[in-house]
């Protein structure tokens, strides 16, 4: 059971804790930069949550970063785990170890992608 919460569970948990920072940040200001602005009233109209995220964006990329760095950790300590010995068990392990890497990169460009917009792209174009 430990095994899959740090191949399975802990990755999908990264990326939908660094997908909750492109929608605080990243989704408003690519709305706005092309003239969307009303598509966003509409859309913080429908789902009030987004303004309650863009308001803790610190929080919220300390918690996403953290969660980051700890679903790292498992991946890299559970890279040289033994699979089981039969054939679709030991199949079923590699591509689960497979699918981990690509969430945790996926997570990272999220993060990165929502760090950018929520830190980096006022000090650039305002």
């Amino acid at each position: 059971m430990l095994s899959y919460w740090r191949s399975g569970i802990a990755p999908t948990l990264t990326m939908f804790t660094s997908l909750s920072t492109l929608l605080c940040c990243a989704l408003p200001a690519l709305l706005i930069s092309i003239g969307a602005g009303a598509v966003m009233v509409g859309i913080t109209t429908a789902i009030p949550g987004i303004m309650w995220l863009s308001a803790h964006k610190g929080p919220l990329f300390l918690g996403a970063t953290l969660m980051l760095i700890v679903c790292s950790i498992l991946v890299w300590r559970q890279r040289r785990s033994p699979c089981p010995l039969d054939p679709k068990q030991a199949q079923a392990c590699m591509r689960l170890r497979r699918y981990s890497v690509w969430m945790l990169g996926i997570s990272i460009a999220m993060l990165i992608t929502g760090g950018f917009f929520a830190f980096l792209w006022p000090l650039i174009y305002l």
